[in-house]
């Protein structure tokens, strides 16, 4: 199924006009985010994958030009100058995995005008849901401080496909499985889970349900243990290990309650009785913010299965990004709408030690000791490499990760690095500003 019609409609009414008005010179447009949601010390770029899967496989049917035509209600004939139309177009991004931070281009599409706004709308969807999630995620990993994590989002995602994302998101930032039987299998993710409370409540007792698990899955298993009252729960689980031989990779998880104090007493339980190497996988509603409180209180957890607020990244669930027309038939051009100034130009990102960013113009040569971030990975359509792996992907963010200084690390009230501009790009934004102001009377002060 096609997915150009997966847009806001403007995107077409515009790119119309563009081909009726015969505006189809070279346009670039720079995907940022503006600022960063509050809580937040960086971002991970994520999305980038998918969005050049979409690119690649672009091309206007006339089906979609049916769809268009139908939305405007409009003879199908008024849209057909839009069948056909491909991207053929070059793309210049952040590889997934790298933090970025405000104001810097995730991505960069340069392409005849029509076809890089009819994008639009998409390649927003895809970067900004991802680059949120990832984000989110990333952050829970800084707060396990090391200990295993889960992917348990998929029940809670909104929809099944953001559920997929989340789990890929999540494997991306380091999480060691996800409960997504799909996405373990399409992304190659170890697949992880227990039980729910429903296979405790079908049985007469804990004991019966506990053994039942065992006897279908002889491996390790863990038990949910706080469906009726959590330590006779725990004394249950472990009498079953102790008469099962059971001991080595199996678990206990704790899913409601005061999950500290309930780990203590646990841990207490089980070393009492020589189950000092079964795990406690803790659950139930934690994120980065409970998990952090967890660790630092020293709480003997050894997992933590994370699902619904970050597979949605409750706290932060969207991003203020923009998709802006930066140059366009190599004229430099930029907005100047209060508190929405864009800067004009193509865009490169150089980045130093901790994170010392500068944005400057992409034909800048990279300041002493820094590299270039954003790289070609599209020209004329098509990838300029395969596709990346997850490991891939995943060992650049523990690399930026290490970078990153400690107050941006922080879970509660993280301060982000803040990039500073080239001098060529300032000075090209203030020409282009003046040019404007010259042009249109922007900025002049309007009579009373």
């Amino acid at each position: 199924m096609s997915q150009v019609t997966t847009t806001d409609l403007y995107e077409a009414t515009m790119a119309l006009s563009y081909l009726r008005e015969d505006m189809r010179a070279s346009a670039t447009f720079s995907l940022f985010v503006r600022e960063l949601p509050p809580g937040r010390g960086f971002l991970v770029a994520a999305g980038l994958e998918p969005a050049l899967d979409y690119l690649a496989r672009f091309r206007v049917g006339r089906s979609d030009v049916q769809e268009f035509a139908e939305a405007l209600r409009r003879p199908v004939e008024d849209l057909a100058p839009l069948q056909g139309l491909s991207f053929d177009g070059q793309v210049r991004a952040v590889p997934e995995g790298r933090l970025v931070l405000a104001g810097e281009p995730l991505l960069e599409v340069t392409a005849p005008l029509p076809q890089a706004q009819l994008v639009e709308t998409y390649l927003l969807s895809l970067l900004c849901h991802q680059t949120a999630v990832a984000s989110k995620a990333a952050r829970c990993v800084l707060a396990g401080a090391g200990r295993p994590l889960v992917d348990f989002s998929l029940r809670r995602a909104h929809g099944p496909e953001a559920g997929m994302q989340a789990a890929r998101l999540c494997a991306l930032v380091g999480f060691a499985g996800t409960s997504n039987v799909a996405a373990a299998r399409r992304y190659g993710i170890p697949a992880a889970g227990t039980m729910a409370h429903s296979y405790v409540e079908a049985f007469g007792s804990e004991e019966q349900a506990f053994r039942a698990f065992a006897r279908t899955h002889p491996g390790p298993v863990t038990f949910l243990v706080d469906t009726y009252d959590t330590d006779r729960g725990v004394a249950t689980a472990a009498r079953v290990f102790a008469d099962l031989g059971l001991g080595p990779g199996c678990g206990i998880r704790l899913d409601s309650g005061d999950l500290g104090a309930l780990a203590r007493r646990a841990r207490t339980a089980l070393d009492a009785v020589g189950l000092g190497d079964v795990r406690i996988i803790a659950s139930g509603g934690l994120d980065e913010y409970g998990v952090d409180r967890l660790v630092r209180e020293g709480a003997p957890i050894d997992a933590y299965a994370l699902g619904s607020k970050v597979g949605t990244a409750a706290d932060a669930p969207y991003l203020d990004a923009a998709y802006k027309l930066v140059e366009y038939d190599g004229r430099p051009v930029m907005k100047l709408s209060s508190a929405k100034v864009t800067a004009p130009g193509l865009k490169q990102v150089f980045r130093g030690p901790g994170l010392r960013d500068v944005i400057g113009l992409a034909n800048e040569e990279p300041p002493e000791g820094m590299e270039p971030m954003l790289r070609t990975v599209m020209r004329g359509g098509l990838r300029t490499e395969p596709p990346e792996t997850l490991d891939t992907a995943r060992a650049r963010f523990e690399a930026d990760l290490a970078a990153l200084p400690d107050e941006a690390r922080r879970i509660e009230a993280p301060v982000p690095p803040v990039p500073v501009v080239s001098t060529r790009l300032s000075a090209l934004t203030t020409v282009v500003r003046h040019r404007i102001e010259a042009r249109t009377g922007a900025g002049r002060t309007v009579p009373g």
